[in-house]
């Protein structure tokens, strides 16, 4: 029997019987998973909903991730059965899973770097009639279904040499290569732009259209109630509530997630900023006879956050690798409290004080096989040294690692704990650690709430606004535009490698940021907020524009 608990049960815990009981393709039955020392999932109900997009949510350590690894034949569950148009199913390997006609898109993509596009879109599924692969209609199709979200990606390009949101479009691509009954899709839109996202919404409506059953994974919940049709939370591994989707909204999927009134999770106040901390000027990184980072100029003041916001390719992450010193051919100026920085390598921009948090943590950011307390010291291993001979000390490792745990309130079991055991928020907590180690002036974080939950974001925020108190310089990108608006003292946006506008906080709006973003793309634009700064094309600051906010 379908379970579903509505808006108004009194007891969240405990799943009310629903009328509503057909049309179920795939349905996870008192699924419970135990891995040594936790209960992943406990006694868990699912179901799948032929032809409608079936939402799933919760925090990060909910268990998504686990089920979903279930019904794609990842993991094998310690109790309870699987049904498939009403037929109880083993699956045993992803192979099980893709006979039955599951295909799963992971959170942390699944790609192999060294491979072309289409050599990934074709992994395992090789299009070989006579045993010979057909490289030519692999390169075919791959650009087809690349084209069909909206991309054009060559097909022979390494892995390697995309951007993050480029191997997303690459891991969407393929899982449409299959074919497929049940799509799982675990954080599809993480990494990708608002255009991309409406074109990615457009092929979930034309699997739909098709029969096809999806499981959407989204901590972006508004994504969720747009084009969700059935919505199940999550909690601690336990089943808290299924919906329809047209009888919820935002509130209600935040309150069922984390179990509080949303209304106090992201912080509020602008802060009050000091003296001037960082000056940038004229940066610049040349790319393919152009500029990926054309001129950059501006300055951030003690105290304050700066959010940067953006297209996908505007230049955002370019300019936090080159103020990181991760591009030698940058150029430009770098002053920190004045004085010019003359550091150029990433070690001697962290010993002058600039730290970056990357946007990819799981390639750029950790270390999949050490632990929690090792991924923490990485880049700050010089400052627990002691000894006639040089040596790490412990105790001093251990007590710098402990204040960190507390600080951010890391949830692991031991420091000891190898770090791919934690879930994503915690996994950017120790990120962030790592940076905080290395005692920075000024924190540069890329998509600090990527692929997280809205509880762990608003902890990431809250550390950003705690960081901003106690006098860092706190720079960060999203592409989510509520965060920018919510988080930062002063927002730039960027578009084409260069800052094509300046709000203030109480100047912006989402549509004031869009219109700036836009600029130079030969989109159609709103009008500007009033008062707002705009930069023109040879990048000095004019005079500020008069606009009618249109919202």
């Amino acid at each position: 029997m379908e379970t579903v608990v509505s808006a108004a049960t009194s007891n969240p815990l405990h799943a009310q019987p629903a009328s509503d009981t057909a049309g179920v393709i795939l349905r996870a039955e008192q699924v419970t998973k135990v891995f040594p020392g936790t209960v992943a999932l406990d006694k868990v109900d699912f179901n799948v909903y032929q032809g409608k997009v079936n939402a799933l949510v919760g925090e990060n350590g909910a268990g998504k991730s686990t089920l979903m690894k279930i019904l794609a034949g990842v993991e094998l569950p310690t109790s309870g059965h699987l049904r498939m148009a009403g037929r109880e199913i083993h699956l045993r390997s992803t192979q099980d899973a893709e006979k039955l006609g599951i295909g799963i898109i992971y959170q942390e993509l699944n790609l192999c770097p060294n491979l072309s596009v289409a050599e990934n879109v074709f992994l395992g599924r090789e299009l070989a009639p006579n045993g010979v692969i057909n490289r030519a209609e692999q390169r075919r199709q791959t650009r087809a279904l690349v084209e069909r979200l909206g991309h054009s990606i060559d097909p022979d390009t390494l892995v390697s040499e995309l951007r993050i949101g480029q191997q997303q479009i690459v891991e969407i691509a393929k899982a449409l290569a299959q074919d497929v009954r049940v799509l799982i899709m675990d954080e599809p839109t993480s990494a990708l732009s608002q255009t991309e996202v409406e074109v990615l919404f457009k092929v979930i409506q034309e699997l739909k259209a098709a029969g096809v059953s999806i499981i959407y994974i989204s901590h972006k919940l508004e994504e969720i109630t747009q084009i969700g049709d059935y919505i199940t939370v999550l909690r601690d591994g336990r089943l808290v509530a299924e919906e329809r989707i047209a009888a919820i909204h935002v509130a209600w999927i935040i309150e069922k997630m984390v179990g509080k009134n949303p209304a106090a999770l992201f912080r509020k106040q602008a802060g009050a900023a000091g003296q001037e901390l960082l000056r940038v000027e004229e940066m610049t990184l040349p790319r393919h006879g152009g500029y990926a980072v054309d001129h950059v100029s501006f300055t951030v003041r003690e105290g304050e956050v700066v959010g940067i916001y953006g297209l996908m390719g505007a230049g955002r992450s370019e300019l936090f690798e080159c103020l990181a010193g991760r591009h030698p051919t940058a150029t430009g100026r770098i002053y920190l409290r004045g004085e010019l920085v003359k550091a150029q390598s990433v070690a001697e921009r962290i010993e002058a004080g600039i730290v970056l948090v990357p946007e990819d943590r799981q390639r750029d950011g950790l270390v999949q096989t050490a632990s929690v307390e090792h991924n923490m010291l990485l880049a700050s291993l010089q400052n627990y040294l002691g000894g006639l001979l040089p040596h790490l000390v412990r105790a001093k490792e251990k007590a710098a690692t402990a204040r960190l745990i507390q600080e951010l309130s890391v949830r692991v079991a031991s420091p000891g704990q190898i770090i791919t055991s934690l879930s994503g928020g915690n996994q950017q907590k120790v990120v962030v650690a790592k940076g905080l180690l290395t005692a920075p002036k000024v924190l540069l974080l890329d998509e600090p709430s990527r692929g997280i939950d809205v509880n762990a974001k608003s902890e990431i925020f809250s550390i950003m606004a705690r960081l901003a108190d106690q006098g860092y310089g706190v720079l960060f990108i999203s592409s989510e535009l509520k965060e920018v608006l919510a988080m930062a003292d002063r927002i730039l946006v960027m578009s084409r490698g260069a800052i094509t506008a300046e709000f203030l906080r109480e100047q912006a709006s989402e549509a004031a940021l869009v219109a700036a973003s836009a600029v130079g793309h030969g989109l159609s634009t709103a009008a500007p907020a009033a008062s707002a700064t705009f930069v023109s094309s040879n990048h000095t600051p004019s005079a500020a524009i008069s606009g009618t906010d249109p919202l």
